[in-house]
């Protein structure tokens, strides 16, 4: 079964191995941004490339599950009129996509539930709403599970997305549709959730990049299981950027970034501090292979040491011990049962 899926994909990821010279399918939004400003190619373009390609690819894959081609291709040309006459947001005419369960106004937001699939809402999330304000043009809107509360994407509204890597694979969840839609060269950009590693796994299990931001660091207004244009707080759920690369979070993020207007954006405004380090090799780095209450493949502490090996070849401090480790302690109540002391003196 999973030779049969990647011969099925077979032409969707060799494509990044072209991405150079004139293909654009895997640039990075920032490449994207430049050939833009520079006029070497239009927003219209671009947005009818990836309409191109999720018209030939997605129906194996099935990441993009609503879609609003019509609505992007005008956009695209309103932003190539804005730079023309010098407009300049710093995401004019980027196309991508955005998690289904994300308010664009006129789309329908089911968050995966039969329930409510004809619900359209009018307004859009304060995310969304700031994307494009940045200029960026919404092709539409990618799957999950339903209510956002799996580690697949399967709904009964949007059936089921597959990894581009392996169609016998999942992409992962709850932002699986944003993760497919990136690995499978897409966009660019992808705008997911978290709370339990609904950003972080899709990232793993497609190969592409995803941060999970401090808590309330992006405002939740319109997310969330019934997303409706409210300031809300979070409860350990957040917004995050989802991008092919770790440069393109950071621009993602920094139009994402600050507080509601309607609440504590009264009294304050944001400003990120610039990055401690501009060097990889300046940087600390704690390595965790194993953990006491789950067995890790030997397949996965491979990959993990190989990279540290790596990473301290370039000059960075890794370590595999610290005293803030929680996870080797002897947790509290029934599941210390569970609890094995570590073969190692790591993180003791």
């Amino acid at each position: 079964m999973a030779a049969a899926g990647a011969a099925a994909i077979g032409a969707v990821i060799p494509a990044r191995a072209a991405a150079t010279g004139n293909a654009i399918d895997y640039r990075t939004a920032g490449e994207l941004m430049k050939v833009l400003a520079d006029r070497q190619v239009s927003s219209r373009e671009l947005v009818d490339a990836a309409i191109a390609r999720i018209e030939a690819i997605d129906p194996k894959i099935n990441a993009v599950v609503v879609r609003d081609f019509d609505r992007a291709r005008e956009a695209a040309i309103a932003a190539d009129a804005g730079m023309a006459k010098g407009d300049s947001q710093p995401l004019l005419g980027l196309p991508m996509t955005v998690k289904e369960s994300f308010n664009v106004a006129g789309l329908p937001t089911s968050i995966g539930d039969p329930k409510f699939k004809d619900r359209r809402p009018q307004a859009d999330t304060l995310a969304v709403e700031r994307l494009k304000a940045a200029g960026v043009v919404i092709l539409g809107k990618t799957n999950l599970p339903l209510a956002a509360r799996d580690g697949q994407s399967y709904n009964e509204v949007y059936g089921t997305t597959n990894s581009p890597w392996d169609l016998s694979r999942t992409p992962g969840g709850s932002s699986g549709g944003s993760a497919a839609a990136l690995a499978a060269g897409y966009v660019p950009l992808e705008l997911g959730a978290d709370i339990g590693g609904s950003l972080r796994c899709p990232a793993h299990f497609c190969g592409v990049f995803s941060h999970k931001p401090t808590l309330d660091l992006i405002p939740f207004r319109g997310a969330g299981q019934l997303p409706m244009p409210i300031p809300l707080r979070g409860d350990r759920a957040v917004i995050g950027p989802m991008a092919r690369s770790a440069a393109d979070l950071a621009l993602e993020l920094s139009v994402l970034a600050g507080p509601d207007p309607l609440t504590e954006g009264v009294g304050y405004k944001l400003a990120l501090p610039a990055p401690r380090y501009a060097r990889l090799a300046d940087f600390y780095m704690l390595v965790l292979d194993r953990h006491p209450l789950c067995p890790t493949a030997a397949s996965i502490t491979g990959v993990l040491n190989a990279l540290a090996g790596r990473l301290e070849k370039l000059g960075c401090r890794i370590s595999r011990d610290h005293r803030n480790c929680p996870i080797w302690r002897k947790p509290p109540g029934p599941i210390a049962s569970c609890w094995r002391p570590p073969s190692s003196p790591t993180c003791r």
